[in-house]
């Protein structure tokens, strides 16, 4: 259903095609920098060996060196494009997506797979309760860690695998950066200053991140829902639009300071602060076309938020011999939450028969508290043993009110979760080192409503074991291995999520009421993947990556009719929530290349190439087929870039093609779901004015496509659809860099 789109933008996939055909013949390529450019006389000097390296090759160096799968991107490669947040980095990474319209931010998936199963991290620890990735800016990361298989270390939450970002680190010979940014999305302006600072107060040394944004943010969308009671029934239909203007003001603070003493003792502390404060008007206009007349109703909207967090991570280490370091980390935190959303119908004395007059307000209150040790020992055999033990603690106080579920707003929370681990990475000849690991993790979770006392309990044993073999020691080649156990664990929301009105006068099964299940269990997953990676003589990789995970125990929403007891008595109402649904599994190919063009043909100009293109394919067993994938797993991702210096001017261009083609899953045998295609050009240019200045323009979502999704229920005696597409903009970015 709904394949209209998908042709037409084969033409646009044909430049990658022939770029990773170009691909599979590079390995039998001489490589320029292994050859005499053209015109050079044969009797030059010979200087002998001169290796110059940079960022960049420090960063593909620790990938190559990591005995488990990483990829390491840094400053470097996250400043180029001159993003305005985040996630339009991470959406170019292999295997990644960020759900959602074009430059709204979104959640971040590796391998198409949903929410939970990517783990992501903040400097090594688990993100803290409320803490949203879109909140980060570029400027504030120093590099960004992928790993495709989990580690005992990191963690096995991570069935898809998992993100690292670490946060800037501090160096005394930087001068500060200062960048300031406006610019402008479908007629609304915004500006964005973000500065820098490096400390030195001794004893300790940092830097400081500040950012401050001032951002209009347009959003319009329309839908059209049809239904018909089956068999015979009159069919119905009803259009609904929706245009809002957001206006966010937000501060985020980060720090990172660190002190060193005698024996191997350091101390670093990382502060973080955010504070947002958000206001949105929009209209509402919905109409029944059929049956009867016409039915049309209005309704303003005022949607208003706060957003504030503070926390404070910290890391000890210490050597306890010239073999044995000892490591503890410890973080406090708090966030609050404050959301009122106001609809009311224009003019306010219509009966209501679509819309209703409608006031919900929302307060969370969520403090967290972690502490963790890991003891590293390195063996005279050459092994490296490394153990740990890890407790989180998390408390939530949750409010809420609505006029249509004023009884079962209030909601207090607390989860607990303790884990041990202990790994050994070594290396067992010139062709061979291992990882491996075994780990236990415990969660509690206990919460009280309306409805009375509700606890989960879930533990999990997962072994890990990595391999990493050198056919030739002397070359690059090298070949990863991965066979892992991991799991993915219900969220709090997923277990306790107070109930949810879908705030309309009868609920339907593409607009459900939501709620919480406190009886689900974790899926747990077996992985194997397997890696191939080429590392450039001149910088640059080539890698092929396969894996597969079988999954038991999926979690998915599925949608049903229920009585009560939190709505109105005897009102039947269709309600969202989580069950285990049955087993899955998954599989797929990522390629990666990355390398300058004349490295493959000598005369070609000496652009630098980023490419990556992705393959996925899943199955839920329990539920027909066909289409029935993984919860919106895409059947591939893809993308180009391209960056070239202008050596006779100080500019430099480049852009980015990023392409996720549309496809249909079958949830349920009941519920059907379609994503549209999601094509994201973005381009820039940058011109050194100075060493110490530039101009960066950058245009995102060069050319904006409508961004379609669609859903349909249809349980024999009922039929209804949804489709709704949302509109995005071109947005223009001018920003000016400076070293002061």
């Amino acid at each position: 259903m709904h394949r209209t789109q998908h042709h037409c933008l084969k033409p646009l996939f044909w430049p990658l095609h022939w770029a990773f055909a170009g691909l599979a013949v590079l390995p039998g390529v001489a490589l320029a920098q292994n050859a005499s450019p053209p015109g050079t006389a044969n009797n030059a000097t010979d200087l002998g060996q001169v290796e110059v390296r940079g960022n960049r090759n420090n960063d593909t160096e620790m990938r190559r060196e990591s005995s488990a799968a990483k990829i390491v991107i840094g400053r470097e490669e996250i400043q180029k494009q001159g993003d305005a947040n985040l996630g339009e980095v991470l959406k170019r990474l292999p295997g990644v997506t960020v759900q959602g319209v074009p430059g709204r931010g979104g959640a971040i998936r590796m391998r198409g797979l949903g929410g939970g199963y990517t783990q992501i991290l903040l400097d090594g620890e688990r993100l803290p309760p409320g803490f949203s990735i879109d909140s980060l800016l570029p400027e504030q990361v120093e590099r960004i860690e992928i790993l495709r298989a989990p580690t005992a270390e990191t963690g096995a939450r991570a069935i898809a695998g998992t993100i690292n970002i670490v946060l800037r680190e501090g160096q005394r010979a930087n001068p500060d950066d200062l960048k300031i940014t406006r610019s402008r999305e479908y007629g609304h302006d915004s500006t964005l200053l973000n500065w820098v600072h490096n400390l030195n107060i001794q004893p300790m040394t940092g830097t400081l991140t500040v950012s401050v944004t001032d951002q209009y943010r347009p959003d319009a969308s329309s839908s059209v829902i049809a239904s018909q009671v089956l068999p015979g029934g009159i069919p119905r239909a009803e259009t609904r639009s929706n245009e809002s203007l957001g206006h966010r003001q937000a501060l985020h603070a980060n720090a990172r300071l660190q002190w060193r003493g005698e024996q191997g003792k350091t101390l670093a502390l990382t502060p973080f602060v955010v504070y947002s404060d958000f206001s949105g008007t929009g209209l509402i206009q919905a109409n029944r076309l059929d049956p009867g007349p016409l039915v049309s109703e209005t309704a303003q909207t005022l949607n208003q938020s706060r957003f504030a967090m503070a926390r404070l991570n910290g890391q000890w280490t210490q050597r306890l011999s010239a073999d044995d370091r000892l490591e503890v980390r410890f973080g406090v935190g708090q966030s609050e939450y404050d959301l009122r959303l106001d609809q009311t119908l224009v003019p306010s004395n219509l009966s209501p028969v679509l819309l209703v007059n409608n006031t919900q307000f929302q307060n969370f209150v969520d403090r967290s508290g972690t502490l963790s040790s890991k003891w590293t020992r390195a063996m005279d055999n050459g092994h490296q043993v490394v153990s740990g033990l890890e407790l989180e603690g998390v408390r939530r106080v949750e409010e809420a009110r609505g006029v249509l579920d004023d009884n079962a707003g209030d909601l207090t929370a607390r989860t607990l979760r303790w884990a041990a681990y202990a790994q050994d990475e070594f290396k067992i000849n010139r062709h061979w080192s291992a990882h491996t690991g075994l780990r236990y993790e415990a969660i509690t979770t206990e919460a009280s409503d309306i409805s009375g006392p509700k606890s989960n309990n879930s533990s999990v044993w997962t072994p890990l074991l990595h391999a990493l073999w050198k056919p030739d020691p002397a070359k690059r080649d090298q070949v990863r291995m991965s066979l892992t156990r991991s799991y993915r664990t219900p969220t709090l929301h997923n277990l306790m999520a107070r109930p949810v009105n879908s705030g309309e006068v009868d609920s339907r099964p593409t607009r459900p009421d939501r709620i919480g299940n406190p009886d689900l269990r974790p899926e747990m997953a077996t992985g194997i993947d397997v890696a191939f990676e080429r590392y450039l003589t001149g910088g640059g990789v080539l890698s092929a990556n396969v894996f597969r995970r079988e999954i038991t125990d999926l979690i998915r929403y599925t949608v049903s009719e229920q009585i009560g007891p939190y709505w109105a008595p005897n009102q039947t109402r269709w309600v969202s929530s989580p069950i285990n649904i049955g087993d899955a599994s998954t599989q797929g190919l990522e390629l990666e290349a990355k390398f300058r063009l004349n490295q493959a043909f000598t005369d070609a100009w000496p652009i630098d190439i980023r490419s990556n293109v992705s393959f996925f394919s899943s199955k839920v067993k329990q539920v027909p087929g066909p289409n029935n994938r993984l919860d919106q797993q895409p059947d591939m991702t893809a993308n180009l870039g391209a960056d070239y210096r202008i050596r006779r001017i100080p500019l430099t261009l480049g852009g980015n093609l990023n392409w996720n083609p549309d496809y249909d899953t079958r949830r349920t045998e009941q519920q059907f779901f379609y994503q549209g295609v999601k094509r994201v050009a973005d381009v820039y240019g940058l011109w050194r004015i100075s060493p110490a200045s530039a101009i960066r323009l950058t245009v995102s979502n060069l050319q904006p496509r409508d961004y379609i999704t669609a859903s349909t229920f249809d349980n024999v005696s009922y039929r209804e659809s949804s489709r709704t597409t949302d509109r995005n903009w071109r947005n223009v970015q001018l920003r000016l860099e400076l070293k002061i």
